[in-house]
């Protein structure tokens, strides 16, 4: 499997509470892109962070009926990659080399398992490549 682009949670936290319009848009931009022209995708822990975050600690709460909508109109396009003993241990490899936390070297590590050039994220250092795996903040100005 080979997709150009991995988005991170914080893409889609910004693109549901739209409390910073000019992430909200780029965040906008990239997801519907990516879903347009399935050119990206996540992974299950995206799936899981970011339906707990809109339900948990979201400053503005989804119900459940807008989470199931958002499931399976943005999230569900986009999922490719599913645990496996494989990203386990790709992701235990990272940490130990980047000394990253465990999930971010998980999300790191399914962008690499789909074959992603680029990995959407405000999370990790912009422009780090890992594994052929550039880092990108897309909300850096």
């Amino acid at each position: 499997m080979s997709v150009e682009n991995f988005i991170d949670t914080n893409v889609f936290v910004y693109q549901l509470e739209r409390l910073d319009t000019r992430k909200a848009e780029i965040a906008e931009h990239l997801i519907q892109h990516g879903i347009v022209s399935g050119t990206a995708c996540i992974s299950s822990q995206v799936v899981q962070e970011c339906l707990n975050t809109a339900i948990r600690k979201a400053e503005i709460k989804l119900t459940r009926n807008e989470m199931e909508t958002y499931l399976q109109s943005v999230l569900s396009p986009l999922l490719r990659i599913q645990p496996s003993l494989r990203l386990y241990r790709s992701s235990l490899d990272i940490q130990s080399r980047y000394q990253f936390s465990f999930y971010d070297s998980l999300i790191v590590a399914a962008a690499i398992e789909a074959g992603c050039k680029t990995l959407y994220s405000e999370d990790l250092q912009h422009g780090q490549q890992i594994d052929g795996v550039t880092i990108t903040n897309p909300f850096r100005t």
